[in-house]
């Protein structure tokens, strides 16, 4: 059976990506509706770090965080009181002198770009953040970072898409991607365009996109506000989060506006299991008080794991899917779903109508992993 008003577009997936599409392309004045499995905000987005960062770990990556963070600055004066948005800034943290010289070639790339950003010293750290260790080299501060609590803004996301007309269906399980259709049990669902936005879920529905689930761990401390002012990273970060080993942790720190502080983070290729590695959650807390040593006074509240969507590039799919005729992907964010969510539906929603991006999106385009299999069967 069809159900009855055709929409324009559908949208398979109401995380902060999906929420961030349906919303872009409701207000190109599409009918709009948007299909999660669960509830709005779930998922990923539930699961995740609420930043807003700019990274610079390929000039692919850079460009589409700058243009996120921008985004998320301008809409910035409009966003409920729920989604808590702090422009606290990223401090990346250096240990030692070699560390420092990564500071500036990060500046360096940053200010090409036109991302402020500003050096510090070892003196200047540890008045910006006292509860540091002392005797670290200094670190890069990007003032116009930011953290939000990405449940709560994928929700208001969505709140604007059905201010523009958009109609979200929670709790339906899409079984099956056709030409311009979805199968929701004993329903087909057609539009003109289709977007997979299922985020860790997203090859259930496309069997030949590359992403694979990626556990991390998080856990939460008690609240003692002013402990941690910035969002503060290491700068050893990238290498923890951009190459794809079986198991690795790195120290991130985020202020909550509730006052307490969000420790991460961890990455594990363990497909499915949603259990908690005790050995890694350990690890990933010995080295956040490593960098914190008064962590160590602040209770843990509760923690949790998470699925990121991995791809083996470390880009996203953004784009036409072109074996299935009208599929769109938004997907393979890993664990920039929430910086690059407005980016990601700037592209899709120009890519959609036909307009000019800012930016070549030939990069993020579905159709490279076409192009790869294809050079690997010969």
């Amino acid at each position: 059976m069809t159900n009855g008003e055709r929409a324009d577009a559908i949208v398979i997936g109401a995380g902060i990506v999906g929420a961030a599409c349906a919303r872009a392309l409701a207000r190109e004045g599409m009918r709009v509706t948007v299909l999660d499995a669960r509830y709005a905000g779930g998922g990923t987005t539930a699961a995740g770090m609420g930043h807003i960062v700019v990274m610079d770990d390929s000039p692919e990556q850079l460009a589409l965080t700058a243009l996120s963070a921008e985004l998320w600055r301008q809409v910035r004066p409009t966003l409920a009181g729920a989604v808590e948005f702090d422009p606290c800034g990223t401090i990346w943290v250096a240990e030692d002198a070699a560390q420092m010289d990564a500071v500036l070639d990060k500046e360096r790339v940053y200010r090409e770009h036109g991302v402020e950003c500003e050096v510090i010293g070892a003196g200047r750290l540890a008045e910006m953040e006292p509860n540091l260790r002392a005797g670290l080299a200094g670190g890069l501060l990007v003032s116009g970072d930011a953290v939000l609590y990405p449940p709560r803004a994928a929700l208001w996301l969505l709140d604007d898409a059905r201010a523009h007309g958009a109609v979200v269906r929670e709790g339906c399980r899409v079984d099956a991607i056709v030409p311009h259709a979805v199968h929701v049990g004993h329903e087909t669902l057609e539009a003109d365009v289709i977007v997979n936005a299922a985020g860790a879920e997203s090859a259930r529905l496309t069997p030949d996109l590359p992403i694979v689930p990626r556990k991390g761990h998080l856990a939460i401390t008690d609240r003692a506000p002013g402990f941690c002012r910035h969002q503060l990273v290491e700068l050893g970060y990238l290498t923890s989060a951009h190459v794809m080993t079986t198991e690795s942790v790195a120290f991130n720190v985020q202020p909550r506006r509730t006052g307490q502080s969000l420790i991460g983070s961890s990455r594990e290729l363990v497909g499915w299991d949603p259990s908690t590695n005790h050995d890694v959650l350990r690890r990933m807390l010995e080295r956040a008080v490593q960098f914190m040593p008064a962590l160590s006074g602040l209770s843990i509240v509760r923690t949790w794991t998470g699925f990121r969507p991995a791809t083996p590039d470390k880009l996203p799919l953004i784009g036409q899917w072109a074996p299935t005729p009208g599929l769109w992907v938004a997907a393979g964010h890993e664990g920039l779903g929430i910086t690059t969510s407005l980016g990601t539906a700037r592209l899709l929603a120009d890519l959609v109508v036909g307009r000019p991006t800012p930016f070549d999106a030939t990069p993020f385009s579905p159709i490279r992993v076409l192009t790869h299999s294809a050079a690997a069967a010969h």
